[in-house]
């Protein structure tokens, strides 16, 4: 499913969440193409997140999260269009 995650740091990102069944202590979020939700007065952007790695799939722990919302119509299709895989035509 593809969420909102307000971080208790004060980062916002949107990604598609996985909970996973872990041991006690060990990160149970896998978040997959992860990207950082950013505003510019009234527009928003997204980058990847983080920024210094292409690493798509990350493990965090749930409670570096404070919530979990569902993102909007515009925020939702922008997500999609930069994760989208590219199709293959075979001649």
């Amino acid at each position: 499913m593809i969420q909102i995650l307000l971080l208790k740091n004060d980062k916002v990102l949107i990604s598609r969440l996985e909970e996973v069944g872990s041991e006690m202590g060990e990160p149970d979020c896998k978040l997959i193409e992860p990207f950082e939700l950013k505003t510019e007065g009234d527009n928003f952007y997204l980058e990847p997140w983080p920024s210094f790695t292409q690493q798509k799939e990350l493990m965090i722990h749930s409670d570096s999260i404070l919530t979990l919302v569902q993102p909007d119509k515009d925020q939702l299709d922008k997500y999609q269009t930069l994760t989208a895989k590219p199709t293959v035509t075979v001649k």
